[in-house]
């Protein structure tokens, strides 16, 4: 998730670096691939375009879901049928899926069941951050050419929000990697042009089964800067773009021919703590260092009306997001639980986060340090490049770890039933009692049982401190007035399917 502030004094100059940068201008490679099609400068470009490798990334998902679809899809807090008209249960661990009839990919090959047995089995091989979710899963088989049958080992409430992150792909394909240069899937679009740091082009599916999509192509140009993303929007170089900072939100509000929306998201940004290293083994000491910031004043100082106080480990609009208590700033309190813990005098440590342009996520580490330091706790600040990053995070090579995240699924279990539990292993906490709430909540369907027990399960990850949760952000999107029928995804997988484009 990136959230900037910084202002566009150089907006011009900075794009006329970026498309320099990416070989004979990024936007005039847009004009000449897009026609008249829709201009995307996303805040994060995808960095590839394999949604098993990269599952839970918005920036990939977004662009490739337009091209790779699922069985169902999420609605709010529901899900609604897309490559399967419909499912039932005959028991508990039991579920049925019923294909549509006369969906094809886009080269022509009729979709069937074993499309999509192939497809969870290579997402599940795959191993990724979503393997959690596919943890109770027994088997996926083709019954017949048209029917989905999936056992479960216990039964499993969260299948269909699960189910709504399977893409399909053609069967056999997935594991090549000159497949996902261009994907072959059922979805409204295809890929034209894809080349990695400079643009993603796709073009409208002569083949597809459901309602034609108005606009021809959706052409992703990759922008960096926020600055020259707001210039190129301005000077209609780029139809859409997201991610504003705060400081820029104004100026693109007052900007002639562009409209500003936003909506509260799934995403949210946190700290967590290495509770398998001392001292963050005890929690009097990760309560410590939460009481010690004033969360609520560097939130707002930093994110202004684009985020609100967290009130749980799971935004707000988040179906079995409690709204608990936040911890306030009490620096007393904060060396009086350093006391107890045996740090009279504070203790040193470090914290890591993914070095990029996000300045506020930078601003926000930076701020958490000098607070830190007003009860005796020197925290080093480690940016990393993302890669190392991520490898670091994986390994839990990392005293704390500042990042964000989004609720893909608009469902508790994705963020509490896939990080929290002892098996997960993100960030060296196990609690066995929280591992049975989250055991329950995801083997029922009743949305009331589900939502009392993500309650307790989300104040024991609050009480135990076992991160800070400073923050949910709002998503949004800025768009020339000539672009219609958008509608802001709160996880920020933003689908053009339904738009259109005036001349």
């Amino acid at each position: 998730m990136r959230r900037r502030t910084m202002t566009s004094m150089l907006g011009a100059i900075a794009l006329t670096g970026v498309l320099a940068a990416t070989g004979c201008g990024a936007t005039e490679s847009a004009k000449n691939a897009g026609g008249k099609g829709l201009r995307v400068a996303p805040a994060t470009f995808p960095v590839s375009l394999n949604i098993y490798q990269y599952p839970a990334e918005a920036a990939v998902q977004g662009p490739v879901q337009h091209v790779l679809e699922t069985l169902v899809t999420r609605s709010g807090n529901d899900y609604r049928p897309l490559l399967a008209t419909k499912w039932s249960q005959p028991n508990d661990t039991t579920w049925t899926f019923t294909l549509r009839s006369g969906v094809t990919f886009s080269d022509g090959k009729p979709l069937t069941a074993d499309d999509v047995k192939a497809s969870a089995d290579a997402l599940i091989k795959a191993g990724s951050s979503l393997a959690p979710l596919w943890e109770p899963v027994k088997s996926v088989a083709a019954t017949d050419e048209h029917t989905v049958t999936i056992t479960t080992a216990q039964p499993l409430g969260t299948m269909l929000a699960t189910m709504s992150l399977l893409p399909i792909t053609e069967a056999g394909k997935a594991s090549s990697e000159s497949y996902w240069k261009k994907p072959v899937g059922t979805g409204p679009y295809t890929v034209s042009q894809w080349s990695p740091d400079k643009q993603l082009v796709l073009s409208r599916n002569g083949k597809y089964w459901g309602a034609k999509p108005a606009i021809p192509t959706i052409t992703y140009l990759n922008i960096p800067e926020e600055s020259a993303r707001i210039t190129a929007l301005s000077t209609g170089e780029a139809d859409v773009t997201n991610g504003i900072g705060a400081d820029s939100v104004d100026q693109v509000k007052k900007m002639p021919d562009v409209e500003y929306d936003t909506k509260p998201g799934y995403s949210y940004e946190f700290i967590w703590f290495n509770s398998s290293r001392k001292p963050f083994t005890d929690k009097r000491v990760r309560q410590a260092l939460w009481y010690a910031v004033d969360v609520k004043q560097v939130v707002g100082d930093l994110y202004g009306e684009q985020a609100k106080l967290a009130q749980a480990p799971i935004p707000q609009p988040v179906f079995g997001a409690p709204q608990l208590s936040p911890y306030p700033y009490d620096p007393a309190k904060a060396k009086k639980l350093l006391a107890e813990a045996g740090y009279p005098h504070g203790f040193s440590t470090t914290i890591q986060w993914a070095s990029s342009d996000d300045t506020n996520q930078n601003s926000l580490g930076q701020a958490f340090v000098s607070y830190w330091a007003k009860i005796g706790v020197k925290v080093k600040p480690l940016p990393k490049e993302r890669s190392v990053w991520l490898e670091d995070l994986n390994k839990l090579n990392w005293d704390m770890n500042l990042q964000g995240n989004t609720v893909a699924t608009g469902d508790a279990d994705y963020t509490l039933g896939r990080l929290y539990t002892c098996q997960a292993k993100r960030m060296g906490y196990c609690n066995h009692q929280l591992d049975t709430l989250l055991a329950q909540a995801k083997a029922t369907s009743d949305p009331d049982e589900r939502t009392a027990l993500y309650k307790q399960a989300a104040q024991i990850v609050w009480n135990d401190a076992v991160g800070i949760f400073p923050a949910d952000f709002t998503v949004d999107l800025a768009y020339r007035t000539n672009v219609t029928g958008l509608t802001i995804d709160p996880a920020g997988r933003q689908s053009f399917v339904q738009a259109k484009l005036a001349n």
